[in-house]
C-alpha cells in the first residue's frame, strides 16, 4: 500500500520524486549550513588573527554573494529530476539568471571596492587625490550595473541591439551637447592621476601665476600674488604649458651690473673675484660665473651667474638681496663706482 502511495502520480510527477526532491534540498541547506557556521566561523578567528585583510574580504564576501549562490544551487539541483511545467521551469530559470546575475554583479562591486578600499589605506583619503578616487567608484558601480543588466535582458530574449542602437545615439547627443563639461572631467583624472600639480604648487600658465587652492571636477582656482581668485577651466590646463615652481630644486639667477668707463683695468680684473667671493660666502647660494660682458652706451657691464640652492622665492630674494648690499659695501671700499645714463655734450666755439 505504501509502496501504491509512493507511485501516486501528482502534476506529472510521483510522491517518491517530490520526496528525493525535498530531502535533496534539506541536505544541501543543511550543508550549507555546516559550511557556513562551522568552517566559515574557524576562517574568520583564523583571519582575525592575521594581519592582512584580504583574508577578511574573501570571508565576508563568501557571506554576501557566494552563500545565497549555494542555496540557489541547491534548490535548482532538488528540482532537476521532477517533470515541471515548461511555464514553471521558465520562471525557475528567470529567477535563477536574475539571482545569479544580481549577485555576480555584487561580488564584481565588492572586489573593486576592496582593491580602491585598499589603495586608499595607504594614502590620505581626504587629498584631492583621494577624493578623486572616491569620486570614480559611483561612475564605475554604474557601468558595471548597466553591463550586468544588459547582460540579463539578452539571456531573457530581450533584443538588446535595437536598445543599444538608441543608447548609442542618444549617447552622442548627449556627449555633443556636454563635450565642454566631459572634456574638463577627463582634464580633471589626467591631472589627478598624472599630477603635474597639486593644492599648494606656485605655478604659472601663460600670463597667470599663483598658488593652487583647490582642484575640482570642472574647474581648479589659484590664488594669484595679487590676492585675486583665479578659476581655470581643467582642460586649458591640460593643454596649456605650466610651470611648476614648487618642484624646482634649485634656482639659475642670472644679473648684470655696469661700472663707469673711468674705471682702471686693474679695478675690472678684480670685479669677477670679488663678486664670486661674496657668492661664495652666501647662504644657499652656488656661484657659477662672473664676466666682464660688454661695453655699454655708458657703462662696462659684467654678467653675473649664480645658484639658489632652493625653489622659494623668497629664499631667492633673500640670497640676492644680501650679495647685493656686499657688492656696494665692497665697490665703495675700493672706490669702483656703479654707471648710470650720463652725457656729454662737447660745445665748440667758432672764431
Amino acid at each position: 500500500m505504501l509502496k501504491d502511495i509512493l507511485q501516486t502520480s501528482f502534476l506529472n510527477n510521483s510522491i517518491l520524486a517530490y520526496i528525493f526532491s525535498i530531502l535533496g534540498l534539506i541536505i544541501g541547506i543543511l550543508a550549507i549550513k555546516v559550511f557556513k557556521y562551522v568552517i566559515l566561523r574557524h576562517l574568520k578567528r583564523w583571519a582575525d588573527k592575521t594581519a592582512s585583510t584580504l583574508d577578511d574580504f574573501f570571508i565576508r564576501i563568501f557571506k554576501k554573494s557566494l552563500i545565497p549562490l549555494l542555496y540557489l544551487g541547491a534548490f535548482y539541483l532538488s528540482v532537476q529530476n521532477l517533470n515541471l511545467n515548461p511555464a514553471l521551469i521558465r520562471v525557475i530559470q528567470v529567477l535563477g539568471i536574475g539571482l545569479l546575475t544580481f549577485f555576480g554583479i555584487r561580488f564584481t562591486v565588492s572586489i573593486i571596492s576592496c582593491i580602491i578600499e585598499s589603495y586608499l589605506s595607504k594614502k590620505e583619503a581626504d587629498t584631492p587625490e583621494g577624493q578623486g578616487i572616491k569620486a570614480i567608484l559611483p561612475v564605475l558601480k554604474v557601468v558595471i550595473w548597466g553591463i550586468g543588466i544588459t547582460f540579463l535582458l539578452d539571456n531573457l530574449g530581450f533584443k538588446i541591439s535595437t536598445v543599444i542602437a538608441g543608447l548609442g545615439i542618444g549617447g552622442i547627443a548627449v556627449a555633443l551637447a556636454a563635450q565642454a563639461i566631459l572634456g574638463d572631467l577627463f582634464s580633471y583624472f589626467c591631472i589627478l592621476f598624472d599630477k603635474p600639480f597639486k593644492i599648494g604648487d606656485f605655478i604659472i600658465i601663460g600670463d597667470y601665476m599663483g598658488v593652487v587652492e583647490n582642484i575640482g571636477i570642472k574647474t581648479t582656482r589659484i590664488r594669484s600674488l595679487g590676492g585675486e581668485q583665479l578659476i581655470f577651466p581643467n582642460s586649458d590646463l591640460t593643454n596649456s604649458r605650466v610651470r611648476n615652481y614648487k618642484r624646482m630644486e634649485r634656482r639659475r639667477v642670472v644679473f648684470g651690473l655696469g661700472v663707469t668707463y673711468q674705471t682702471t683695468t686693474q679695478q675690472l680684473k678684480e670685479i669677477p673675484a670679488i663678486i664670486a667671493n661674496i657668492i661664495k660666502n652666501t647662504r644657499d647660494t652656488e656661484f657659477d660665473r662672473a664676466h666682464f660682458f660688454s661695453y655699454g652706451d655708458f657703462s662696462l657691464i659684467f654678467e653675473v651667474v649664480y645658484y639658489v640652492l632652493s625653489g622659494d622665492y623668497n629664499k631667492y630674494m633673500d640670497a640676492q638681496q644680501e650679495i647685493n648690499f656686499a657688492i656696494n659695501e665692497e665697490f665703495e671700499r675700493r672706490r669702483i663706482e656703479f654707471a648710470y645714463p650720463t652725457q656729454t655734450l662737447h660745445i665748440s666755439k667758432e672764431g
